[in-house]
């Protein structure tokens, strides 16, 4: 009996972000004959349409047993995460794993917001020491830019970005619904005044009225007249901000008892907040 072929070593990818937003991937290929293709491949848990679930690049030669292909800021990548793969000459689908990783033009980017939405891509290695690539596509796009954490409450500073902000903005916490209690005078709904220049806002969280529970924190750009855009950090180079960015929180007697407050970030880098009761 013919032993089984021992598997296949791991394909290895560098990746460079660039200030516009897109990624150069280089594989290490020393033995591939013919046409490649990188391929990235949504999660099922983020795939809404089945057609649009699968990106294939070209990979062509650009040094001796090294293959490039070029993600454009241009090409469509809608939000998710999506596993990287390579297909080379022997026609199988390998992962790929992180090589050398420079984001560092990610970090400086300052998008023009012309185009009316942000794109977002940061490539990350999972647990399982793969290469994924985490997709924001957001239209508009409201950046949390600074976060001031004080006794009472928290201050926010921040940008938008394919919209325009007028002098009825306004912030909006939303009680989320599988958060905890939407409080005892059945509120669900928050608004705070925001202070507006051009493209900049500011406002602040009071914590004193807030049932516990989770609070999603929303942009009224235009007031009652306009979208609501769901504040988020993604102009960075971080894909996971809730592990590496952490916020301090604080107590506070509130009409629903002493609470312990405090901003995070959610598993898509959106800003939230967290009240927990205390026992009195």
């Amino acid at each position: 009996m013919t032993p089984p072929a021992p598997p296949a070593a791991p394909l290895r990818a560098d990746c460079i972000g660039d200030s516009a937003g897109g990624l150069t991937f280089d594989v290490a290929a020393r033995r591939n004959n013919g046409a490649a293709l990188l391929i990235l491949r949504r999660r099922v848990t983020d795939a809404v349409d089945a057609a649009a679930d699968t990106v294939s690049l070209p990979l062509a030669p650009a040094a001796e047993g090294r293959l490039r292909a070029a993600l454009p800021s241009s090409v469509s990548l809608p939000e998710g995460r999506w596993d990287a793969y390579a297909r080379l000459s022997d026609g199988r689908p390998r992962r790929l794993v992180p090589g050398v990783t420079d984001l560092r033009s990610l970090a400086e980017r300052t998008p023009s917001g012309l185009l009316g939405h942000v794109a977002v891509r940061i490539p990350y290695a999972t647990r399982q020491g793969n290469l994924t690539v985490r997709s924001w596509l957001r239209a508009p796009h409201a950046e949390a830019v600074e976060l001031r954490l004080a006794s009472g409450g928290l201050t926010v500073r921040g940008r938008v970005y394919g919209t325009q902000l007028v002098p009825a903005a306004d912030a909006e916490l939303r009680a989320r619904p599988d958060g905890g209690e939407r409080g005892r005078d059945g509120a669900g709904v928050r608004r705070v005044e925001v202070a507006a220049e051009r493209t900049e806002f500011a406002f602040t969280v009071p914590y004193e009225g807030l049932a516990p529970g989770l609070w999603d924190l929303w942009l009224r750009p235009a007031g009652d007249a306009g979208p609501v855009v769901r504040l988020a950090r993604l102009l960075d180079d971080v894909a996971d901000k809730n592990p590496v960015l952490t916020f301090p929180r604080v107590r506070v007697r509130t009409p629903h008892g002493p609470v312990e407050a405090g901003p995070y970030y959610t598993r898509d880098n959106d800003l939230s907040l967290a009240v927990a009761p205390l026992e009195a």
